[in-house]
């Protein structure tokens, strides 16, 4: 296809992307109430006493910053509901544009490593959700007792986004180390050999990705990385124990087995002699 077919190509896969992201977005601003009450729910609000006072001063009162700052965080949900709702409709655009250019290999491990990748990153944005709200009861720990954290919404769907996107990137390590493994470049042994520097790296990691410093939202994040890790080694070294047989079978693991033709003689058995 010439640069011009590319082009032409590329614009309708991008239309239809950002139309269907413009679709999503507007049904989910038909919520947007809804989706910023579920984004704020791990928020430890103030509860309200006699006299107006709070009845703690380890409590948040959730609050918005200006005129303009309710319909800006009605755009921003709705549009990163839009982006999360079309996800599967831009990927498949994605994969349309470059399933050309890949071999029929390419495309079934491409394919496999989509259907894995979108729900690792989806269970990592649970992790992070489900961590949130001890992540806010600690960070709001340590207003003093006298005085009352006044939490922009702003802010904390900030930080949401940010540990959203954090944790579900972090559920990705294990397919990129088994991309690694399958490509060659990286064998099951010498994966299972870094696992000192892989452990004490993992846990540095999550205690800076975790905005507090608590050890739960700690572990949330560094177990099960370091359980993915570990069933990449195992499918990694299955793989490798694949190729191995493969090889002393006289079969290279990237051409397939060498069939007879019909018209060439088979000499693997001697001629019959006998008169």
């Amino acid at each position: 296809m010439p640069l011009a077919g590319h082009l032409r190509e590329l614009r309708s896969r991008l239309v239809k992307a950002i139309g269907a992201v413009i679709v999503t977005t507007v049904v989910a601003g038909l919520f947007y109430k809804q989706l910023i009450d579920l984004v704020i729910a791990p928020l430890p609000g103030c509860t309200t006493v006699e006299e107006g006072t709070t009845a703690s001063g380890r409590c948040g009162v959730i609050a918005t910053n200006g005129l303009l700052s309710p319909v800006t965080l009605a755009l921003k949900v709705s549009l990163t509901a839009g982006l999360i709702g079309a996800s599967p409709v831009w990927l498949y655009q994605l994969w349309r544009f470059l399933a050309p250019g890949l071999h029929r290999g390419e495309k079934k491990y491409t394919l496999a490593f989509l259907a894995t990748g979108i729900p690792l990153f989806l269970t990592g944005a649970a992790f992070a959700y489900a961590v949130l709200p001890t992540t806010a009861r600690v960070l709001i720990s340590f207003t003093p007792d006298q005085a009352t954290n006044i939490l922009p919404i702003d802010d904390f769907l900030d930080l949401a986004t940010r540990m959203v996107v954090v944790f579900g990137l972090s559920f990705e390590l294990p397919l990129l180390l088994i991309m690694l493994n399958l490509a060659g470049i990286l064998s099951a042994a010498r994966m299972t050999g870094w696992w000192r520097h892989m452990l004490i790296g993992i846990t540095m990691f999550a205690a800076i990705a975790t905005p507090s410093s608590d050890p739960l939202s700690m572990l949330a994040l560094a177990g099960p990385i370091t359980a993915l890790y570990l069933a990449a080694c195992a499918l990694s070294w299955a793989n490798d124990r694949r190729r191995t047989r493969k090889n002393a079978a006289g079969l290279s693991p990237d051409e397939p087995s060498p069939l007879p033709t019909p018209h060439e003689p088979d000499h693997s058995h001697p001629a019959d002699t006998r008169s």
